[in-house]
């Protein structure tokens, strides 16, 4: 539900203007019981995006404001005897230290939302809140534009476009240069999670 009301204030967004209720999502038919409905699904998109990587040194004399990468890290074990949620844990461990940063220091946050359950495990893995406890985090309206961790501000690949989450990155791009549809205020660091990979994202 927070995921199309970002979209639905993004004009680039797919379901731009077509929010829905919490009732809309509990009406959708079901597609693996009980896991997840219809409506917690991405659709998919023809599309693209593009990003240009270069030196700090040579984005200093760019046109557009930079990005700049402050850390990234993977974890990808293809025995899968971890599972997605112990991969996602230690690449978080090797995210934070990669960045010098911690959670709390995040503005805000573009979660790979294939299905809305990757978000909840991911958001946990991250350490924005403990395990199991998500459901409470976004209840609390932590994840609204002016939660204490804005998620998918474009309306994520469920709301804006499922370009394989390279459009998660452009927002992310966006909110660092305060360009975004769905502004966060006072930005200074973004993550990006696809689950097993991640990058935190930061001014010059």
């Amino acid at each position: 539900v927070q995921l199309r009301k970002n979209a639905a204030t993004n004009p680039l967004a797919w379901y731009y203007q077509k929010p829905i209720t919490l009732a809309d999502h509990q009406s959708s038919r079901w597609i693996v019981e009980p896991i997840f409905r219809l409506l917690d699904c991405c659709q998919e998109s023809d599309g693209g995006a593009a990003f240009v990587m270069t030196s700090v040194e040579r984005a200093r004399d760019m046109k557009q404001t930079p990005a700049v990468v402050r850390g990234a890290a993977q974890d990808i074990n293809p025995s899968g005897e971890l599972g997605l949620r112990g991969r996602t844990e230690i690449m978080a461990e090797r995210l934070w230290q990669s960045a010098g940063l911690k959670p709390a220091d995040m503005s805000a946050a573009m979660i790979y939302d294939a299905f809305t359950p990757e978000v909840f495990h991911q958001v946990e893995a991250l350490g924005f809140c403990e395990e199991g406890e998500a459901k409470h985090f976004f209840r609390a309206g932590e994840s609204k534009i002016d939660g204490r961790l804005p998620i998918n501000m474009n309306g994520g690949l469920q709301g804006e476009a499922y370009i394989h989450g390279m459009n998660l990155i452009t927002e992310a791009v966006r909110q660092i240069r305060g360009t975004a549809a769905n502004q966060v205020a006072n930005m200074e660091h973004i993550v990006m999670s696809s689950g097993a990979c991640a990058h935190v994202l930061g001014k010059l």
